[in-house]
């Protein structure tokens, strides 16, 4: 496959799909690892209004982890213009924050840090 073209061994095939799915302004994609299969679903486009917690929760996610491997951080800010939130609705990006930070996918880059405004976000294996 490799000496087709088909694949690459950088491993960066995973950091292309959400890329592109983030510029395209899709849902997260859904991973699924099975015992003998991993299966990726891609969703066409949905309005935030239409994901529910947990689809918000792993776009957070995804979003931290692309900042990561980009030498980026994620921030209120980034994670809203990656969802489209006009910035007058900050609180909507930062309670997907609060929910992703609860169920223990994304962790703060500076937890001795007070400000709410400077907050910055790493996904939780960073």
């Amino acid at each position: 496959m490799r000496r087709m073209g088909f694949c690459e061994e950088k491993g960066s095939g995973m950091d292309k799909v959400i890329f592109y799915n983030e510029i395209y302004q899709l849902p997260p994609i859904n991973i699924i690892v099975d015992e003998n299969r991993t299966r990726l679903t891609i969703y066409s486009y949905k309005t935030l209004n239409k994901l529910d917690k947990k689809e918000k929760i792993r776009a957070c996610y995804q979003h931290a982890c692309l900042k990561y491997v980009s030498n980026e951080k994620m921030t209120n800010k980034s994670l809203r213009d990656r969802l489209k939130i006009e910035d007058r609705n900050y609180s909507t990006a930062s309670r997907i924050i609060r929910d992703a930070l609860v169920e223990g996918v994304i962790k703060e880059d500076n937890p001795e840090n007070k400000s709410r405004k400077y907050a910055s976000y790493l996904p939780f294996w960073a």
